[in-house]
């Protein structure tokens, strides 16, 4: 049996593996959901579901959802952005000071808001990736970096102090059809990153530098252009995060996200999508957004410190990585173990006085 035979089967054997593990997480995910759904349910049947607040909750949640979609992509190329949240930040600032020195008025004026906020954000995730795949700077270090200089560039340019802009209060506030419009930009971005994921070749090819890198460039994979391009994502949805964000608000807050990179990847890691690379879905991203968002909403109406959400969230984030390490061991020892097993069971069937010889690599032996 050839080594490229070996290849083909640790190959197969590692993809059945990611997509055994993948199957387990999400139910793990709904469950988590369903019984975070079903305990406010009960503890506040009159308040919490009311359409009222479910679209409420959903406002809340739709630009984390955004900067999350970008996460996950990150995430499943092994890597890691702690920069999205100062992307946002920085987003909304370039955002609204082009709004205003085009005029304040008018969409045009906005869509070169939009642009702009967008753009800024695709310029830092280039650095990001560049750094990372180029100049072979771990991702922690390198987006570390840029979190810190997006905030200072952010307090640089408003000089310290949030900028007031109404007009992309429309988005941020207005409604169609009672349903608001900014959740219908997160849904519009959740399909189209969906799609990006899993049914183009962008897609296979992040999913394939996750799982092994080193097998992807073996196949013909650009691995360092194709992380520059995740991160540029990445980049581009943080800043149209950091739009949405001035929109519903009607203000930047050089402060207001701060904590996007760990929510970010905690509603990610939440929704299935590995640390370790590999593994992952746009809509378990999503369901990972609702479990803070719902959890989140179900404390304000129950009367419950606020402050304790961060300690509940916290710990359902390492529960969940120490799960996904743990399936990992589990998964790949059962492998071993049969594969020991299957190996075991030909060496002894061979007869004792039989030499052992290294296999042979004729055609019979490369079809077995």
């Amino acid at each position: 049996m050839n080594s490229g035979h070996h290849d083909g089967d640790d190959s197969a054997g590692q993809r059945g593996l990611l997509k055994r593990l993948g199957s387990v997480t999400a139910v793990y995910t709904v469950a988590v959901f369903a019984a975070e759904v079903l305990f406010f349910s009960i503890r506040a049947s009159d308040r919490f579901l009311t359409t009222n607040n479910l679209i409420l909750t959903a406002q809340n949640v739709a630009v984390l959802t955004v900067v999350a979609c970008g996460a996950t992509f990150v995430l499943i190329t092994a890597g890691v952005d702690l920069s999205v949240g100062s992307v946002a930040i920085l987003g909304e600032v370039v955002a609204a000071k082009t709004i205003i020195n085009a005029g304040g008025s008018g969409w045009f004026d906005a869509a070169l808001g939009i642009a702009a906020g967008i753009g800024v954000g695709v310029l830092v995730g280039v650095i990001n990736g560049v750094g990372i795949a180029y100049l072979k700077v771990p991702p922690l270090i390198v987006t570390l970096g840029t979190m810190l200089a997006g905030v200072s560039a952010a307090q640089i340019i408003t000089d310290g102090v949030n900028v007031p802009n109404r007009t992309l209060s429309r988005i941020g506030n207005g409604r169609v059809g009672g349903i608001p419009y900014i959740v219908l930009v997160g849904l519009g971005v959740v399909a189209v990153a969906g799609v990006l994921l899993h049914f183009t070749v962008f897609g296979r090819h992040t999913y394939a530098v996750g799982s092994n890198a080193d097998a992807a460039r073996r196949v013909g994979i650009n691995v360092p252009g194709h992380l520059v391009k995740v991160y540029a994502l990445a980049g581009a949805l943080s800043g149209f995060g950091g739009v949405l964000s001035l929109a519903r608000f009607n203000t930047t807050s050089i402060g207001g996200h701060q904590s996007d990179p760990l929510e970010a990847i905690a509603a990610a890691a939440l929704g299935g999508t590995s640390v370790f690379g590999g593994v992952g879905s746009i809509a378990g991203t999503v369901v990972g957004v609702w479990i803070p968002g719902v959890l989140r909403n179900g404390i304000i109406i129950l009367g419950v410190q606020p402050y304790w959400q961060g300690i509940i969230i916290g710990l359902v984030l390492v529960a969940t990585v120490w799960f996904d390490q743990y399936r990992r061991r589990v998964a790949a020892g059962t492998g071993g173990l049969r594969r020991t097993r299957f190996r075991s069971t030909r060496t002894a069937d061979r007869p004792a006085h039989q030499p052992i010889h290294p296999p042979t690599t004729t055609n019979q032996e490369g079809e077995s």
